[in-house]
């Protein structure tokens, strides 16, 4: 009974810390994103509504990539704070065996893993791609931020503006250039023409919409003729234009399920890569890289566990005892950080795959075996 109440307090603190960390840290790493996001309001002209929304929905990636830092680091402060209070040595003097512990401590890991897995193979994708169809379904919501006096801006693919003057939402000396027929809808309909070039006095912008005044439009036809169309007013309109922002779902925004049976098409059904749907063409390799991201990197988290369980091995010197403590903690920090660079290279040959894939399940019984026979020694 004591030492079910001594498993669930250990049980107890170490998810709590774990949970304040992988907050406290995705939050950090959020706000900098976040930061960053504020080109689509700036730069492309997207609602604040937008901005919020899609920054929200990458916070589950951020998450995500913290996970195994923050059981590590979750892991370090448990054993510290239980030693500085001198639990540690009640709950040796109480009969509870340090394997025990390490075992709980592999349990935890396991539950850990289960998250991740979750957060990687389902969360997170299904974020992503609907922060990507976020992007995709909102239109401009104002392009005062998009016009700049005495800049060319091309915001927009295909178009170009200039105007020398701007003050509040009136713009003047305008001039437009359209390569891609983005501003059509200004001439008839049996026009052929390449290209349009709209110079205009002076313009009144409504959010998404300029209306220009006294000007004139020169469109280059096919037949290398120049047609010059003037006007008083007219109304351009940038809701459906495409701006230069990512609109093509990428492949970490790809579901599992997806990746999975791109693999499958891939290797078993030998379905050449340039024929399989959902899949980067004659790229097989990130999506290895994907699927090992997914589902291999949480194999390193157990690994940790065992491997942090080696600072509660009894030494006599005080000094010794905190150098273990940097150099454990540093070898398991180094783990994860060639668990990230190396699953880079997992999607380059089998060689890389089936190192990164093996690499936990072999180190694993090892460092059991090699921690368990330094718990036995201490006990003879």
């Amino acid at each position: 009974m004591l030492k079910n109440k001594i498993y669930n307090y250990i049980t107890l603190e170490l998810i709590k810390s774990f949970i304040l960390i992988l907050f406290s840290l995705s939050l950090i790493a959020w706000t900098v994103r976040a930061v960053n996001f504020l080109d689509l309001i700036v730069d492309s002209g997207y609602s604040t509504s937008t901005y919020f929304a899609y920054s929200l929905l990458s916070l589950t990636n951020i998450m995500t990539k913290f996970i195994p830092l923050s059981f590590l680091l979750a892991l370090l402060l448990i054993i510290i704070k239980l030693d500085r209070q001198n639990e540690l040595l009640v709950l040796w003097t109480s009969g509870v065996a340090k394997s025990q512990i390490t075992k709980l401590f592999f349990l935890i890991s396991l539950f850990i893993f289960l998250i991740y897995i979750i957060f990687s193979t389902i969360i997170t994708p299904t974020a992503l791609n609907k922060s990507r169809n976020l992007i995709k379904q909102s239109g401009v919501d104002t392009v005062t931020n998009l016009i700049k006096p005495n800049a060319f801006s091309d915001a927009f693919k295909g178009l170009t503006f200039y105007v020398g003057e701007k003050e509040d939402n009136i713009v003047k000396n305008i001039f437009i250039k359209d390569d891609s027929n983005n501003l059509n809808t200004l001439l008839p309909e049996n026009t052929s023409s390449k290209n349009k070039t709209v110079i205009a006095e002076r313009g009144v912008i409504n959010k998404n919409k300029v209306i220009l005044e006294r000007g004139v439009i020169q469109s280059y036809e096919k037949n290398n003729t120049v047609k010059i169309i003037q006007f008083n007013k007219t109304l351009l309109n940038f809701e459906n234009l495409d701006n230069r922002v990512i609109k093509d779902v990428k492949i970490q925004e790809t579901s599992t399920i997806k990746i999975l049976s791109c693999l499958k098409n891939h290797y078993f059904d030998n379905i050449p890569d340039e024929f399989i749907k959902n899949c980067p063409k004659n790229n097989i390799a990130i999506v290895i890289e994907t699927f090992s991201r997914r589902i291999l990197m949480p194999l390193y988290i157990p690994l940790v566990s065992i491997l942090i369980s080696f600072m509660l091995v009894y030494t006599k010197n005080k000094k010794t005892k905190i150098l273990n403590r940097y150099i454990f903690f540093l070898l398991s920090f180094i783990l994860l950080v060639l668990s990230e660079l190396l699953v880079r290279y997992s999607g380059i040959s089998y060689v890389g795959f089936y190192t990164y894939l093996l690499t936990p399940f072999v180190l694993l019984p090892i460092l059991y075996l090699i921690l368990i026979n330094k718990f036995w020694k201490e006990l003879k």
